[in-house]
């Protein structure tokens, strides 16, 4: 299903994604998928969670904006703290954690911030491509400081929305593909190619157990896809 589309119902946006981008924290990653651009940005702190002190165990957390100017109408800033950003930020948190070994972290908290510059779909699973490479450098840096054990991250952990369109299975939704989409699903999975998450709603009809089976194929592969532009990075 090209079409109007402009690409293959199987067929990611162009991607590209460029590590250091900023010089202020140990993990900088621009990514771009299509014309969705975002910002993740890994900071380490010598502290954890007041739950987790003295546990000798570490943390990671996500957070997720979307900047004033990143949509055709401009966001206020009071809407950072409001739900969709909230829960956003703990998908991103719980993808992260999901390959990272909490015991090798010396009481520190890795933050990965996930700031959206340009929306045209997909932000989260962005976010969450992005953010992984951030967390990658910023533990690298932390066991060369000293604060982490070696081999605190487990596997790579990458992410991809699917939907039906016009009956269509299509991957990689743009927000026009969004908006017309009749089932939408944001999936996430490790490297080893287990599940994280997978978040989806009927936004009309109900949707058969083929048919999710049907998305889930295609997210796998376009996922493996995206690992393989993260091991890219990591290894220039």
């Amino acid at each position: 299903m090209e079409g109007w589309r402009g690409r293959e119902a199987d067929q990611l946006r162009p991607i590209r994604i460029v590590r250091g981008y900023t010089d202020t924290t140990p993990g900088s990653v621009l990514i771009e998928m299509g014309r969705t651009r975002v910002l993740a940005t890994a900071s380490v702190t010598d502290s954890v969670p007041r739950w987790m002190k003295r546990s000798g165990r570490g943390w990671v957390t996500g957070e997720y904006a979307m900047l004033p100017g990143s949509g055709h109408n401009r966001i206020p800033r009071s809407a950072y703290n409001s739900g969709r950003p909230k829960e956003i930020s703990r998908l991103i948190g719980r993808s992260l954690r999901a390959v990272v070994d909490l015991n090798r972290l010396d009481e520190i908290t890795v933050n990965v911030d996930c700031d959206v510059i340009q929306a045209d779909g997909g932000t989260r699973t962005a976010a969450i491509n992005a953010g992984w490479v951030a967390l990658h450098d910023a533990l690298q840096w932390a066991e060369d400081k000293g604060k982490a054990d070696k081999g605190s991250l487990l596997d790579r952990v990458a992410a991809i929305s699917v939907g039906l369109v016009k009956g269509q299975a299509l991957l990689d939704l743009d927000y026009r593909d969004d908006m017309a989409a009749s089932v939408d699903l944001n999936v996430v999975m490790t490297g080893r190619g287990l599940m994280v998450e997978v978040q989806g709603a009927a936004e009309q009809l109900p949707f058969s157990r083929a048919e999710l089976d049907e998305l889930l194929n295609l997210a796998e592969p376009g996922i493996e896809a995206i690992g393989d532009l993260q091991e890219q990075a990591i290894s220039e």
